[in-house]
């Protein structure tokens, strides 16, 4: 790749398709300090990477030579795991403890190693200080469960909340049995990297939102909240008040310690998601008809009439008219985001993929990681400003044939934050117009074919000939679709 940055996104993509840890492999000082916001997001995406960072030569770096990183720090928190081998003799049993705590840990983990150590012998009766092979099992104990199965049947009306940490088809069968045996309706997290629960089931509610006001409201009628692979609760702007009413019980099923140590919540359960769902669902009593009035209604959306701009939304209802049902979604256009989630919901696991960080630039390279690591077919729906981020990552795209279509809705600025500047600030725009930009020829630059758009017949015939054959294509396209800037924006 031509920037750290695309390269982790691009691993982090990789890693969440192959559900298992990608290697990275950047340069000292300046290619982990590209790489940062990457790696954030990649934290808080659960996605396990091992990632090399390379040092000067062990035997002078005491003198600070040029190009030596002051490196131990430099990422804070996000990685799960730092580690800077005593000795070359340590590297090897360094990296194999790296891939077991990225897996364990379901988050980036550093190896610093020093450029003179990949020519220094290995004794081989030096200590492998870590494991060939590591079993996991979670299970949470039979009384926890009991605890959370008596709620449930004592609550008058339960409510299920979804996250990313469910994104397995085992998670999604699990909580679909869960949901259906007790007739309760389920809404996804906020600001959620992936899926937990199929968008398109009768019991899906839609989505919580980030507004703690609004939150109230979505859950004043239910009396139990239990929160499955997400915490309690993502929020943006803060709003003062509860986020739900007082007396509700709340209990969250998560992999995450971090989610559980600090939601909310009367019982916190870190454990694997799918069997523990499926205890529950066991002891619970099943619930004939359901319980409440809420409902969701997605809206049709109608292409413009004549004269009339064309809309992200309008582009959306197309492309959701056509894409397969295993489609992997990749998203990175906030100001657009509520538009998506209501035309293209998620139908299988890993349909929806997003920053759950909330960093710009992880679309456009997660999305050629995702392709090279399946053989499903991949949309990225991308705002111009976002693509900017990460645009060299179509270089990596066109030479390595990860066949994405990548389609980047120009409205010639970034629109999220004059909305936001028009509700928290001055009115006036938050960001200058780049409407001079031509994503056309800089994708073309970089080797990729793109194709610019600017009315609705022509998107629907682009999209029409170039959808069927995702699944199997090699060569990546953008389509460059000039959009009106959404004059709302409610996450």
């Amino acid at each position: 790749a031509l920037h750290e940055g695309s390269v982790v996104g691009m691993a982090t993509g990789y890693a969440l398709a192959r559900r298992a840890p990608a290697m990275v492999i950047v340069h000292t000082t300046a290619g982990l300090g590209n790489a940062i916001g990457a790696i954030a997001t990649a934290r808080v995406n659960r996605a396990p990477l091992v990632i090399l960072v390379g040092q000067q030569d062990r035997r002078h770096i005491a003198t600070d030579p040029f190009l030596a990183g002051r490196i131990r720090g430099l990422a804070g928190e996000y990685p799960v795991w730092y580690n800077e081998p005593m000795t070359a003799q340590d590297v090897p049993a360094a990296l194999a403890r790296a891939h077991h705590e990225a897996v364990t840990k379901r988050g980036p983990a550093i190896v610093v190693v020093p450029m003179d150590d990949w020519s220094q012998p290995v004794d081989e009766a030096h200590v492998f200080a870590a494991a060939t092979n590591v079993e996991r099992t979670a299970r949470p104990s039979e009384a926890a469960v009991a605890n959370i199965a008596l709620a449930l049947n004592e609550a008058k009306n339960p409510v299920i909340i979804s996250g990313a940490g469910n994104d397995s088809a085992e998670g999604w069968a699990a909580a679909v049995a869960l949901a259906e045996k007790i007739n309760a309706p389920v809404l996804q997290e906020s600001f959620a990297g992936g899926a937990g629960f199929p968008q398109n089931h009768p019991l899906f509610a839609g989505f919580l939102s980030a507004s703690r006001s609004t939150v109230r409201g979505q859950l004043t009628q239910f009396d139990l909240i239990l929160s499955v692979g997400a915490p309690v609760f993502r929020q943006y702007n803060f709003e003062p008040g509860d986020m739900f009413t007082p007396g509700t019980r709340v209990f969250v099923l998560t992999q995450d310690s971090d989610e559980a140590h600090r939601s909310p919540a009367e019982l916190a359960i870190i454990a694997d998601l799918a069997p523990t769902l499926q205890a529950v669902t066991d002891m619970v009593n099943p619930v004939a008809k359901l319980r409440t009035s809420i409902e969701f209604k997605r809206r049709s959306v109608s292409p413009p009439a004549a004269g009339e701009p064309l809309r992200a939304s309008q582009v959306m209802a197309a492309l959701g008219e056509l894409v397969s049902d295993d489609v992997i979604l990749v998203e990175e256009t906030p100001s657009s985001r509520p538009d998506l989630h209501d035309l293209l919901p998620a139908k299988q696991p890993l349909g929806f993929v997003s920053a759950a960080m909330g960093g710009l630039g992880f679309g456009l390279p997660a999305a050629i990681g995702l392709r090279m690591g399946s053989d499903r077919p991949v949309v990225a729906v991308l705002g111009d400003g976002s693509s900017m981020y990460a645009i060299q990552g179509l270089w990596s795209a066109s030479k390595y044939q990860a066949g994405a279509l990548f389609i980047i809705l120009n409205n010639g600025r970034y629109a999220v934050m004059d909305r936001l500047d028009e509700k928290f600030g001055t009115g006036s725009p938050a960001w200058p117009a780049f409407d001079e930009v031509d994503f056309v020829e800089l994708s073309r630059s970089l080797g990729c074919p793109a194709k610019r758009l600017s009315n609705y017949d022509d998107v629907r015939a682009a999209l029409a000939e170039v959808v069927p054959t995702l699944a199997s294509r090699g060569e990546p396209l953008v389509l460059v679709v000039d959009v009106e800037p959404e004059l709302t924006f409610a996450p």
